[in-house]
C-alpha cells in the first residue's frame, strides 16, 4: 500500500503543471525588478513635460518599406526595429536603467511559471488600435504566428521555440515553450515574447506580409503616419486618443504633436541642412564637425544648444568585417595579418584629433568585457573546446594589433608578412599571390557613407605594402543593405551592439546556423562549436554571475578568432539642437531617448 501511495504521489508530481508566480507588473531576467507596482514613471524623464510642437529630424540614407519586421526593404525612423517606436507597441516595455527588465505595456500584467516553461499575458482592456478597435488575444496570437513564419530570421528563430499559444481568458494569452536539449526551459524566452510587437490581425491579415510596401500601416502606438514621400520623407502625428498616455512607462514621453523625418543622401548635405534650420536635432561623432557646431552655438544670435558629456553605458564594437564565406578570409592567420594593416594611432592623431580609444572587446565599456587570463569558472566552460579554439584563449587577454601607443607599425607589417607566408601567400613583383594557385590577393571594401572613405583609403595604402589590392565601392544605403543581407560582399564596415544583458540575439549574431541564413547578422560567417555553446549558455544563464562568466568566455573566443578588425570608440555623447527643444536632466548611465524631449512653449521662448 505504501508503495502504491508513493507511486501515486510521483504521478501527481509528473502531471502537475509548473507553478506560477502571482500576477506581476514586470518581469526581469534575473528577478531584480527595480520599480514597484505603483511606480509613477521611469527615471530620466520629465513627467510634467508639455505636449505640443513639431520635431523635425534629419537622417542620412533612404527607406522603401513601412514593414520593419521582414528581411526585404529598409524601414524609416519611427518604424525601424532599431529606432524608438512611434506606431507599433510591444506586450511589455524595456526599462532604460536596468540590465533586462520589462514592464507592463499592452499587457497590464503577467504570470510566469517558476521554471519559465510558460508565461501568460493579461492584455490591458483599455488597449486599442488606431481605428479604435480593442487589442485582442487573437491579435497577439496572429502576431506570433506571422512573425514566426514570415518575419526576419531572428524572429523566426526565437518564436519557433514556442510550443503552443492559447487564449485563456477574454484578455489573456498563454505561451508555452519547448524544452531545450537538456530538458530545461530557456529562462529568456518569456522576456523575448514580452518584447514581441503586437500587430493588428484585421489590418495585416490577407495582405502579402513578406513583400515591401509603403502602406500607412496601422498600429496601437502614440503616433500615426500622415504623410510619406518614398525614400525622402515620412510624417507622424500624435494620436489625441492614444490609449496608453497615462501608463507609467509613457509618462514624460511622446510629447511632440508632429514629427517630420527628412532623408538626405550625403552626411555633409545633412549637416548643411541642419545649420540652415531645416531640422532640429543632430548627433555628431566627427571631432572636427563637433568643434564647428560648438563655435556656431557661441554666436549671440545662434539658436543652437549643445549637449556634450561622457556616458557610462556599453558601446558598439565597430569593425572592418571580413566575409569568411570568401576563400581568401577562411584562414585565421590571414585575418590576423590584415589587422596589422590598420594604423590606429596614425588615424587617431591625423583624422580624429586623438579622441578615440581602441576597441578590444565585443562588450566594450561594461563588466562583460574579458580581462586578464580566464577565471576558474571561465576555464570550466572553455576546457572542453581545447584544440578547437586558439591556444591564446586560455593564455592571455586579447589586444588588437598595434594596440599600444609605443607599437612600431613597421614591425607589425613584418609580423603580417610572416603570417601570410605561413598561410601560403608570397609577394611576387609587388603582388601577394597564393603559392598553390598563383591567384592575387585582392578584394573589395563595400561602404555606404562617403565619410568612411578616408579611413578605407589609408587602410588600402597600407595593404598595398603587403602586396594586397583593395578596391573601395561606396553604394547608396538601399543597395548596401540589400547586398549586406545577402552576404554579397568581401569586407564591410559594421558594428554590433550587445548592451548590458545580452541573450538570444548573440546566436543570431554568431551562431553557426545563422552563417547560412540570409538576413542574419552573422556577417563574418562564424561557424564555431565553442561560440554556439557559449551563446546558448549566456541565453540560459540563471544568474548575473553566470551571464558575466559566459560573456567573458565568448568574448575571448570571438576576439582571438580574428573574424573582424576592431576599430575605435569614445564615450562621448554630442548633440546639437535648436532652442525650441528641451530635454530631461542628463544622466550618464541612461541612453538619450528623443521620446523624452519636448518643445518649449511659446510663452517661455519669448521670455
Amino acid at each position: 500500500m505504501r508503495a502504491l501511495f508513493a507511486l501515486l504521489i510521483i504521478c501527481i508530481a509528473v502531471v502537475q503543471p509548473a507553478l506560477a508566480k502571482k500576477k506581476s507588473h514586470a518581469i526581469a531576467m534575473h528577478d531584480d525588478i527595480k520599480y514597484p507596482k505603483d511606480f509613477k514613471n521611469f527615471e530620466g524623464v520629465n513627467p510634467k513635460a508639455p505636449k505640443g510642437g513639431t520635431l523635425k529630424l534629419g537622417v542620412v540614407g533612404t527607406f522603401d518599406s513601412t514593414n520593419p519586421y521582414i528581411t526585404k526593404g529598409t524601414a524609416p525612423v519611427g518604424l525601424s526595429r532599431y529606432s524608438e517606436k512611434f506606431v507599433f507597441e510591444g506586450l511589455m516595455a524595456r526599462s532604460p536603467d536596468e540590465p533586462f527588465t520589462l514592464y507592463a505595456w499592452i499587457a497590464e500584467s503577467v504570470e510566469v511559471a517558476d521554471d519559465r516553461s510558460w508565461i501568460t499575458f493579461h492584455i490591458n482592456p483599455k488597449a486599442k488600435w488606431e481605428d479604435g478597435t480593442p487589442i485582442t488575444p487573437q491579435d497577439v496570437m496572429f502576431s506570433h504566428e506571422i512573425l514566426k513564419e514570415k518575419g526576419a530570421p531572428n524572429m523566426r528563430l526565437m518564436y519557433s521555440k514556442v510550443d503552443t499559444v492559447e487564449q485563456t481568458g477574454d484578455f489573456s494569452v498563454k505561451f508555452t515553450f519547448k524544452t531545450q536539449e537538456d530538458g530545461t526551459y530557456n529562462p529568456e524566452m518569456p522576456l523575448l515574447i514580452g518584447l514581441m510587437s503586437v500587430l493588428s490581425r484585421h489590418f495585416f491579415e490577407g495582405k502579402e506580409f513578406e513583400k515591401t510596401s509603403l502602406n500607412f500601416v496601422m498600429g496601437s502606438g502614440p503616433y500615426k503616419i500622415t504623410g510619406i514621400k518614398p525614400g525622402h520623407r515620412i510624417v507622424y502625428e500624435r494620436r489625441q486618443d492614444y490609449w496608453g498616455d497615462d501608463l507609467p512607462i509613457n509618462r514624460g514621453k511622446n510629447n511632440f504633436d508632429r514629427i517630420e523625418v527628412e532623408y538626405y543622401r550625403e552626411p555633409n548635405v545633412a549637416r548643411l541642412a541642419f545649420e540652415s534650420g531645416e531640422y532640429d536635432y543632430l548627433t555628431e561623432s566627427k571631432p572636427d564637425k563637433q568643434k564647428r557646431l560648438v563655435k556656431l552655438s557661441k554666436s549671440s544670435k545662434s539658436p543652437l544648444k549643445i549637449v556634450d558629456y561622457d556616458h557610462k553605458r556599453s558601446v558598439a564594437l565597430s569593425t572592418y568585417c571580413m566575409n569568411g564565406r570568401r576563400d581568401i578570409f577562411k584562414d585565421r592567420r590571414v585575418r590576423e595579418a590584415l589587422s596589422y594593416a590598420l594604423d590606429f594611432h596614425w588615424l587617431n592623431k591625423n583624422l580624429f584629433h586623438g579622441v578615440y580609444k581602441r576597441n578590444r572587446s565585443f562588450f566594450e565599456n561594461t563588466e562583460l568585457a574579458h580581462q586578464g587570463v580566464p577565471s576558474d569558472a571561465e576555464y570550466k566552460l572553455l576546457k572542453q573546446f581545447k584544440g578547437e579554439v586558439p591556444d591564446e584563449v586560455f593564455e592571455k587577454p586579447y589586444y588588437p594589433a598595434n594596440y599600444k601607443k609605443e607599437s612600431k607599425f613597421r614591425e607589425g607589417l613584418k609580423i603580417a608578412k610572416d603570417l601570410l607566408k605561413k598561410a601560403g601567400w608570397n609577394i611576387q613583383k609587388g603582388v601577394l599571390r597564393n603559392v598553390k594557385t598563383g591567384k592575387a590577393f585582392e578584394f573589395e571594401m563595400m561602404l555606404y557613407n562617403k565619410e568612411d572613405e578616408k579611413v578605407a583609403l589609408a587602410f588600402a595604402r597600407t595593404l598595398k605594402k603587403l602586396g594586397i589590392h583593395m578596391t573601395i565601392r561606396t553604394l547608396d544605403a538601399a543597395q548596401y543593405e540589400m547586398r549586406r543581407l545577402k552576404f554579397d560582399y568581401d569586407m564591410i564596415l559594421n558594428a554590433w551592439f550587445a548592451g548590458n544583458s545580452p541573450g538570444a540575439e548573440l546566436y543570431f549574431y554568431w551562431g553557426s546556423e545563422m552563417a547560412d541564413q540570409e538576413g542574419s547578422r552573422n556577417y563574418p560567417a562564424v561557424k564555431n562549436k565553442a561560440v554556439d555553446f557559449l551563446c546558448k549558455y549566456i541565453a540560459a544563464a540563471q544568474t548575473r554571475k553566470e551571464l558575466v562568466t559566459g560573456c567573458h568566455a565568448l568574448d575571448r573566443v570571438l576576439m582571438w578568432g580574428h573574424y573582424v578588425i576592431p576599430f575605435y570608440y569614445n564615450n562621448r555623447v554630442f548633440i546639437a539642437h535648436r532652442t525650441p527643444l528641451d530635454h530631461p536632466e542628463v544622466v550618464p548611465e541612461l541612453p538619450v531617448l528623443l521620446a523624452t524631449w519636448w518643445a518649449t512653449p511659446e510663452k517661455e521662448k519669448k521670455k
